[in-house]
């Protein structure tokens, strides 16, 4: 059975290839990805992972449709992916020599089994203290551009990453202990 990745995440796609998950990428339509005033960020990521699994389950509804969304926050700030250089750096200044947390909603929609799915997981990042210099270099390069608090934790910036505490999945964009769970599920339907 293959799923529909509701995501051109190129992070959460690596995720389900190394899964070895079969998956078709499908881009969510119409979905608006700002946060309600007042909403918490678990409630953000939860938020829009089932309204992108829903636009799209409903031009595939014999097939499971998984969906995520991903979002940085320090002190209830919630970040997004920067657009443009400036908002890079002050993201990073921000972060760095602190902790922050980045939240992930999942989300699976079945409309061929009446199932709709969600999860929320948080996993806690501790970053060294930068140089400004650091992150004028780093905002230079195209890595910062489309990922939530202008890094990945895979990339150039997990050098200055202390340590982190949860699943170091999810900060790329899937927590996979869910993800395992519901495609075992899926194979077994």
């Amino acid at each position: 059975m293959t799923l529909i990745l509701a995501s051109q995440s190129p992070r959460r796609k690596k995720i389900l290839e190394f899964l070895s998950i079969p998956f078709k990428v499908v881009k969510p339509k119409g979905v608006d990805e700002s946060a309600f005033l007042g909403e918490k960020a678990s409630q953000l990521v939860k938020r829009l992972a089932l309204s992108k699994a829903l636009s799209v389950s409903k031009r595939y509804p014999h097939l499971p449709v998984f969906a995520a969304d991903t979002v940085v926050v320090q002190k209830d700030k919630i970040y997004g992916k920067p657009k443009n250089r400036h908002e890079a750096f002050k993201m990073m200044m921000s972060l760095q020599g602190k902790k922050h947390e980045v939240w992930t909603g999942t989300a699976l929609v079945w409309n061929k089994h009446r199932m709709i799915k969600s999860h929320t997981e948080k996993t806690t990042i501790f970053f060294k203290k930068l140089s400004p210099l650091e992150i004028k270099k780093y905002i230079k390069t195209k890595e910062p551009y489309d990922k939530a608090g202008s890094y990945d934790i895979q990339g150039s910036a997990s050098n200055w990453i202390r340590k982190w505490e949860g699943d170091y999945f999810n900060v790329m964009g899937l927590p996979i202990q869910w993800v395992v769970q519901q495609a075992g599920m899926i194979s077994r339907l």
